[in-house]
Parts: structure tokens; C-alpha cells; sequence
């Protein structure tokens, strides 16, 4: 009972798998590309914003 679930879940994951639409390389680079881009402005506006906040607490204390 439990050997026929196993099998039949493998069995449609297999199937399942070849439904999927596979990024080609240019789609995976430019992708990989954004995320690069995007995490270094996002690491910049956080690094300025925890460098204003810095000065202001300075400033106060």
C-alpha cells in the first residue's frame, strides 16, 4: 500500500516535470543579472539610510 503511493507520487512528479517551461541560458543570465543589481542598490539605500540614522542619533546623544 504504502510502496504503490510512493511509486505513483514519483510517477506524477515525473510527469509534472515535463510540463515545465525551463528557462533558457539568456533568460537565466539576465535573471541572475537583476538579482545581482538589485540586491547591490538595495545593500546602498540600506547602507545610506543606516548612515543618516547614525548622524541623527549623534547628533541627539
Amino acid at each position: 500500500m504504502k510502496f504503490e503511493k510512493i511509486t505513483r507520487f514519483f510517477r506524477d512528479v515525473r510527469s509534472e516535470m515535463k510540463c515545465v517551461s525551463w528557462p533558457t541560458k539568456t533568460d537565466l543570465k539576465e535573471g541572475t543579472l537583476v538579482v545581482i543589481i538589485m540586491s547591490a542598490i538595495v545593500a546602498i539605500f540600506l547602507s545610506l539610510i543606516d548612515f543618516g540614522f547614525t548622524k541623527i542619533v549623534e547628533l541627539v546623544f
